[in-house]
């Protein structure tokens, strides 16, 4: 695959055969993030787990102590009370029943993060084959099946992400944005990983953390040290 001049520039900074520390890998990807735009900072974890177990799968949320530097737009299933507290705390959306066939029929997908009651995950399971390729349907892993909607709404505006594994066993997930600061991206960055060794399954054997990297969105990518991760 050729590259373009800017990415072959800031690969030149980059020590391909060095696995940098958190401070450093920062600090190089904030270099790097040459783009016009501000850039999105995501990391890239390959765990020693196989995800084809279920006892090995590695899911589940952190809110990041920055945010993702990104506004994010939540739809909420509820009835009831449940609809004025999911509007009081700032979903921007809410619903039930009606917007089933919006979603379905008029592929209708304004939004980034889906919120369910318990008692509404009847109608959002009819939503399941256009929800789930698109990872959001609501998981109670994830904390968006929950009675608790005015927390749910509140943690996913101030930054709230979910995590998970792909096919291959690597977890992507975004930090920040590149007009952060480096202790911004850095407390992310350590939020999430602190999360996920936490997450570790008690059956995964061997080293969990294969490979860590951090990169900007047209940027190259910086390789952590694992070992001072865990």
């Amino acid at each position: 695959m050729k590259r373009g001049k800017k990415y072959q520039d800031a690969a030149k900074q980059i020590d391909r055969s060095v696995q940098y520390d958190v401070t450093e890998a920062v600090s190089l990807v904030k270099k790097t993030a040459t783009a016009k735009f501000d850039e999105t900072i995501e990391t890239h974890i390959r765990l020693g787990v196989d995800g084809r177990h279920a006892d090995q799968q590695v899911r589940g949320a952190v809110v990041l102590p920055h945010g993702t530097g990104k506004t994010v737009r939540v739809l909420v299933f509820a009835k009831g009370d449940k609809v004025v507290e999911a509007e009081a705390a700032g979903a921007d959306y809410v619903g039930g029943d009606e917007l089933i066939p919006k979603i379905q029929n008029e592929g209708w997908f304004e939004f980034d993060v889906v919120v369910a009651t318990p008692d509404m995950m009847g109608v959002v399971g009819r939503l399941g084959r256009v929800l789930g390729p698109k990872g959001l349907m609501p998981n109670p892993k994830a904390g968006t099946v929950t009675m608790d909607v005015t927390k749910a709404v509140k943690d996913i505006k101030a930054g709230k992400i979910e995590y998970r594994l792909d096919k291959t066993n690597i977890i992507h997930c975004p930090v920040g944005k590149a007009s952060f600061t480096e202790e911004q991206l850095a407390d992310n960055f350590q939020a999430l990983m602190g999360a996920i060794v936490k997450a570790k399954p008690a059956s995964a054997k061997g080293q969990y953390l294969r490979s860590v990297t951090l990169t900007s969105t047209m940027g190259p990518g910086v390789k952590l040290n694992t070992a001072k991760l865990m």
